[in-house]
């Protein structure tokens, strides 16, 4: 019987107009065992996991450290036994989820008793954009903002909405992802994205979600600049679109692309997507925390 048991979700951030600021949890998780032990070590359960630290350098084992020392505590040695249904690299937040499985188990057993707010405010220290570290803690959808310390968030559930992942086999790295963003917008830019941001969260908390489907791609910030690093994007996004999906945008920095639809709708949108070649089509569900 482990000790601790960890069940955390992915996240896709940017979501539509929400860059670095907007997310949701999605219910593919990362799963954790952890047990007191004489040395530090990660046993993994996937192959795919085998190319991350088995040892002290594993992310989740620095973030826990990282927080013990900001409490002037040291953390006991410890044996976790790693599960992820998330793939790596491919903006459904693997490195968020591993961060909040470090916040979790210092809180765990160090015996920090550990807030919500005072989980997202760690992880968006380490992380830097509270849309990938939020939805993880609070699950649903996330709105959030951090810049030097001071946080504010906002999250809520989404009732009677499906999700579809359509995810390429190739990583995009996120400094890649970064590069190619420019380093400054206009006024015009930022004033037509702000409104048009506020009008999407308005939708999004009263369920209009027809609306917000159509505000989540008037994205001007970053989907432009990335969509050529994704080159089955197009096509996803026609074939959704085409089958009467809400929206279709980049999930993090992708490659993965996000597809929204109504529930009764998304066993027809898979079949469409099913004519893009060379991509893994999934139907997954935005999770709702039950306890992290």
């Amino acid at each position: 019987m482990a000790e601790l048991s960890l069940k955390i979700p992915a996240s896709s951030a940017n979501l539509g107009l929400g860059f670095d600021s907007i997310g949701v949890a999605v219910n593919k998780f990362l799963y954790i065992e952890a047990n007191l032990s004489d040395t530090f070590k990660v046993s993994f359960k996937d192959f795919a996991l085998s190319v991350l630290p088995s040892d002290e350098t594993n992310l989740v084992f620095t973030t826990a450290r990282n927080i013990a020392g900001k409490y002037g505590k040291e953390l006991p040695a410890l044996h976790i036994e790693m599960q992820s249904e998330i793939p790596l690299s491919h903006g459904l937040g693997s490195s968020s989820s591993a961060i909040v499985a470090g916040i979790e188990i210092a809180d765990h057993f160090l015996g920090l008793n550990l807030s919500d707010h005072d989980k997202v405010l760690l992880g968006c220290e380490i992380e830097g954009h509270p849309d990938n570290i939020g939805p993880c803690i609070t699950g649903g959808a996330f709105v959030g903002y951090y810049q030097d310390g001071e946080l504010f968030y906002y999250h809520l559930d989404l009732d009677n909405i499906g999700l579809i992942i359509s995810v390429p086999e190739y990583e995009i790295n996120t400094e890649e992802a970064r590069d190619v963003l420019p380093n400054a917008y206009t006024r015009s830019e930022a004033v037509a994205q702000n409104a048009l941001a506020n009008v999407m969260i308005l939708a999004l908390h009263n369920k209009d979600y027809g609306l917000m489907g159509e505000l989540m791609m008037k994205d001007s910030f970053h989907e432009p600049y990335r969509q050529p690093l994704i080159k089955e994007f197009d096509d996803i996004k026609k074939s959704a679109l085409d089958a009467g999906a809400l929206a279709t945008v980049i999930s993090g920095a992708g490659p993965t692309v996000l597809t929204l639809a109504e529930e009764d709708a998304l066993d027809t949108v898979l079949q469409k997507l099913q004519s893009v070649e060379d991509v893994h089509h999934e139907i997954v569900s935005v999770y709702t925390k039950e306890g992290v």
